[in-house]
């Protein structure tokens, strides 16, 4: 089931807490790189200390108000200024219902027809099937799986390398 509407916007620094709740579900937990029980407060300090570079993408995803995704896009520098990463999370009420996409729309559109970038790119879980279809919808091709990526609730867990090239 899709939700009727979804709104994309820029991250504003009173969506912190929202964010927060995002980010501490147990299922995007599971799909990032992101630690769980992170206070506000901690949240709000890496907010602050965050650079604030040109090319640099934060997006929210609203449904009726209330902020159920988020999408950070960095632009790499210098001879790699073609390209950049992006990370996503979707509350997990959410999920399957059109959220994900979405954001994912309004970040290529901002990639593609503002920013100029040729290269976008993405590690995802080898086990996060959902997210790997969603990506592959979008273009994003399997590059390679990188081994023992990061620590996952006490398992070290592969990774799979992604990317999309604008041709």
């Amino acid at each position: 089931m899709s939700v009727s509407v979804v709104v994309v916007r820029a991250q504003e620094p009173e969506d912190v807490a929202a964010l927060t709740e995002v980010l501490n579900q147990p299922r995007a937990i599971w799909g990032t790189l992101q630690l769980p029980y992170t206070s506000l407060a901690g949240r709000k300090a890496r907010w602050e200390a965050r650079p604030t570079r040109w090319g640099d993408l934060r997006l929210v995803a609203l449904v009726e108000g209330k902020i159920v995704g988020s999408l950070g896009l960095d632009r790499f520098e210098g001879r790699r200024s073609h390209a950049a990463a992006f990370g996503m999370a979707v509350h997990d009420d959410y999920t399957g219902r059109g959220v994900g996409s979405a954001l994912m729309q309004a970040m290529i559109d901002q990639a593609d027809r503002w920013l100029g970038l040729k290269r976008l790119e993405l590690t995802v879980w080898t086990d996060n099937h959902r997210a790997i279809a969603l990506y592959e919808r979008f273009g994003f091709e399997r590059e390679g799986v990188l081994e023992d990526y990061a620590l996952r609730d006490g398992v070290f867990v592969d990774a799979l390398a992604m990317a999309r090239i604008r041709k």
